[in-house]
Order: structure tokens, then C-alpha cells, then sequence
């Protein structure tokens, strides 16, 4: 458990390396947590990022008690096998030939709780929103809640640069020379992206992608559809409130927000910074631009759209977006 516990740990670090102050690093350090009866122990300085000073340590037992629970899951739905201290996937062989020892019929899986499981007919979703929206919020509920391999463009260009697939290589020659990336050679990333094996096991979120009719269109052509379009709908006055009002700590690079979220302490407070672009004028630019294409772009999706309001609580927003999600695949399982 100590080992399985420290590689989420390490995985947890290597994302945030990047925002932990050089205050932070200190002497290696080691915090015993108690969660339920299993006694873990967290390095509180791993690889040289003081986890606890970054995370805190009420948030260190939430990811401890979370990850034991999907352990737990996991072992009980024979899916891992032991391997020393550690567990391991299992192969559909040895899940099937526990399975059988224990006397228990493979389960048939629910579409809404197969969280990083293979499904029949999984789940296709696409988001929409304005800028500050609370899309960012919602796909990671939708991930957590359905599973589903949450995409955005710019990291599905990124990747199949890295990667030096076709359309990554010719989507690199436009980004090199400061050209936007024409739509024909997005559709490309993004039709690869969907064709590999976790999205069509899991099913997978597009991320305000389309952005355009000619998107939605060139996205049709290639044989992409999707079950459901989930639309936040915001009104603009309080898009600008919210853009504006944001605040980045430059040493954690934690986000605040001067009316909704204001950092309690005044050293904080008086080091945040305002991004180039969350200023009134561009924020209403970028409006306009979202506005110019939203509507035709719903259009493409009429018979799957949901406008979720997007003004109430996360978790209310939240609530609205599962229902929303539940009845197009409701209705797709009907037809």
C-alpha cells in the first residue's frame, strides 16, 4: 500500500514542481497518517517538493482515503493482482481465472460507474461555454463521474507533436511558424486522438471543441458524432465579473478571486497578479468571438444539445450537467 500510495504521491508532485516556491525544499521529512486502520506513511518532502507545505495535510488523507477506496474496488472487482507490497493490473486471463475461483459471473457494468473501465457503448460528450464558464469545473466531475477521457485541443496538439504522428508533424510546421493551425489539420489530431484505445473503450469529453460551424461540420465528415452537447449558459456581465476578478499566485500558482475567493492572507494578497488578457476590454473581445459561432455551432447538435444553466453553485451546475448527460444516453440506449 506504502508503494502504490507514494507512486500517486509522485505522480501529485511531478504536476506541481513547477508552482512550489523555493521555501519550500527542506530536509526530508516523514508524516505518519492514519486513515481508517491502514497506517501510511507520506514522505512529506517527495522528490523535493514539500507536499504537505503544498497540498496541506487534510487534502494528502482525502487523496489517501480515495485512492484506498479504489483499491478496495478494484481488488474486488478483480481487476489487480499482487505483487509484493504493490498491486499490479491484472490480465483478463488472471481477472477471468479469479473470477471463476471465487465463484463470481463477470459483472455487467453500468455505463455511469465503469470509472477507467471498458463499456459496450461508451459515452461521447461534447462541452461547451464561454470563457469562465465553469467548464474546467465540470469536466472533472464528468471524468470523476462517467470515466470518460477528458480532451482538449491544445493538449491533443501537443501530443501528437511529441508523438510525431502525420497531422502532428504538420500541425508543428503551421505552430513554428506562428501560424494558427488550419481546421483540417485539427480534425486530423483530434479524429486520431479519438480512434485510440482509451476513448473507445471509456468514451471521451471534447473540451469547447468545435468552436466553429466549419468545425462541426469537417468533425461530422470524418465520422465523429457525438450523444450528448452540454452547453453552460452564463450571461455576459458575469463572465466579465468573473474574469476580471481573477488572481494568480505566482509562487503557488493557485488561482483566487478578489470577490468570490480572496486569499485570507495579506502576504498572498499582495503578490497576486492579473493575467495580460482578464482585463475588460479583451474579455469582451473573446466574448464576441464565442458568441459569433456558438449558435450555428448548437445547431449542428440540436437533437443532443442541453443548456445547463451556468450561473447557479458547481455543485448545482453539476447536478443539472448529470441529468442532462443521463437523458441523451437515455435516449440513444432507447433508439
Amino acid at each position: 500500500m506504502r508503494t502504490t500510495f507514494c507512486t500517486i504521491l509522485g505522480l501529485v508532485a511531478a504536476s506541481a514542481a513547477a508552482f512550489a516556491p523555493a521555501a519550500t525544499f527542506a530536509p526530508r521529512t516523514v508524516t505518519s497518517l492514519r486513515a481508517e486502520k491502514t497506517e501510511l506513511v507520506v514522505d512529506e518532502n517527495f522528490d523535493d517538493v514539500n507536499l504537505v507545505g503544498l497540498l496541506g495535510l487534510n487534502r494528502l488523507k482525502k487523496i489517501s482515503r480515495k485512492h484506498k477506496r479504489q483499491l478496495v474496488d478494484r481488488i474486488q472487482n478483480f481487476e489487480v493482482v499482487q505483487d509484493g507490497e504493490d498491486y499490479v493490473p491484472a490480465t483478463a486471463e488472471q481477472s477471468e481465472q479469479m473470477r471463476d475461483a471465487a465463484g463470481v459471473a463477470a459483472p455487467a457494468v453500468h455505463r455511469a460507474a465503469a470509472v477507467g473501465k471498458a463499456v459496450p457503448d461508451p459515452l461521447k460528450i461534447i462541452i461547451a461555454g464561454a470563457p469562465a464558464s465553469g467548464k474546467g469545473t465540470q469536466c472533472e466531475m464528468i471524468k470523476e463521474q462517467y470515466g470518460v477521457v477528458h480532451l482538449s485541443t491544445g493538449d491533443m496538439l501537443r501530443a501528437a507533436v511529441v508523438d510525431q504522428t502525420e497531422v502532428g508533424k504538420l500541425a508543428k510546421e503551421y505552430m513554428d511558424s506562428g501560424k494558427l493551425v488550419p481546421d483540417d489539420v485539427i480534425i486530423g489530431v483530434v479524429k486520431d486522438r479519438l480512434d485510440q484505445t482509451d476513448c473507445q473503450k471509456r468514451g471521451w469529453l471534447l473540451d469547447g471543441f468545435p468552436r466553429t460551424p466549419a468545425q462541426a461540420d469537417a468533425l461530422a465528415a470524418a465520422g465523429v458524432s457525438a450523444d450528448c452537447f452540454l452547453f453552460l449558459n452564463v450571461p455576459d456581465e458575469v463572465l466579465v465579473e468573473r474574469v476580471v476578478g481573477r488572481r494568480t499566485d505566482p509562487e503557488t500558482g493557485k488561482i483566487y478571486h478578489m470577490t468570490f475567493s480572496p486569499p485570507d492572507d495579506e502576504e498572498v494578497l499582495a503578490r497576486l497578479e492579473q493575467r495580460s488578457d482578464d482585463t475588460e476590454e479583451k474579455v469582451k473581445v473573446r466574448l464576441e468571438q464565442f458568441h459569433a459561432n456558438v449558435d450555428a455551432v448548437k445547431g449542428s447538435y440540436t437533437d443532443i444539445s442541453v443548456d445547463i444553466d451556468g450561473t447557479a453553485s458547481p455543485s448545482d451546475v453539476a447536478k443539472s450537467v448529470d441529468e442532462g448527460i443521463k437523458s441523451k444516453a437515455t435516449a440513444k440506449a432507447s433508439t
